[in-house]
C-alpha cells in the first residue's frame, strides 16, 4: 500500500497501558467513524506497515484507544509513539454539497464570480492559518483563502469550484 492510496488518519500519541495500549489522536471532525476498525496502516520509516487491531474505543473527544495484536509491552507501544496513522482512500466517507476533501480537488479548476477562468488548482497550502488554494494560471501562483464564504459551488462531474472572491483579489498576482 502506499501513501498516494491512503489517507492521514492521525499520530499515536502516548501510552495507555502497560498492556501496550496506545492512545491515538484522530485528524477528523467525526472520530465515531474509525471506532470499529479491523486494520489500520502504520508510517514505520516510510513504510506503510498493516497493523490489525485488536480492540479500539473512542477516548474522550478526538482520542482513540487502539489495542494492536502483537503490541504487548510497553517496549512495543514505546516503538510506535509519534507514528502516523493512515488508511485506504475507499474508506473516506463521501462528501456531499461544498464540502471536499484536500486531494479530491487538486486538478479542478477555479472560476470566480467576476473574473472568470483562474486557473487549475495544484495543490492545497494548509500550513497557514487560513488553508489556501494554490493556483497555476499559465505559470503564475495564485493564492485563494478556501473560506466557504468564497466557495460559492463544488462541481464534482465537471471537476470546477466556482467561487466569489473580493474584487481585485485575484488581480494582484496577475499585475
Amino acid at each position: 500500500m502506499k501513501k498516494d492510496d491512503c489517507f492521514y488518519l492521525g499520530k499515536i500519541v502516548k501510552k495507555y497501558s502497560f498492556k501496550g495500549e496506545l492512545l491515538a489522536k484522530l485528524d477528523t471532525d467525526e472520530p465515531d467513524l474509525y471506532d470499529n476498525l479491523d486494520a489500520i496502516f502504520i508510517d514505520l520509516r516510510g513504510n506503510l506497515v498493516p497493523f490489525f487491531i485488536e480492540s479500539s474505543q473512542l477516548h474522550k473527544s478526538n482520542l482513540l484507544r487502539l489495542k494492536f495484536e502483537d503490541v504487548n509491552s510497553e517496549a512495543d507501544a514505546d516503538a510506535l509513539i509519534k507514528t502516523e496513522l493512515y488508511l485506504p482512500l475507499d474508506l473516506l466517507p463521501k462528501l456531499e454539497g461544498e464540502k471536499f476533501y484536500f486531494h479530491e480537488v487538486i486538478g479542478f479548476k477555479i472560476k470566480d464570480k467576476n473574473f472568470g477562468d483562474v486557473g487549475i488548482i495544484k495543490a492545497i497550502n494548509d500550513s497557514t492559518a487560513q488553508a489556501l488554494f494554490e493556483i497555476d494560471r499559465n505559470g503564475i501562483e495564485i493564492l485563494i483563502p478556501m473560506n466557504d464564504e468564497f466557495i460559492t459551488k463544488v462541481d464534482r462531474e465537471n471537476k470546477v469550484i466556482e467561487v466569489n472572491t473580493p474584487e481585485g483579489l485575484i488581480e494582484l498576482y496577475i499585475e
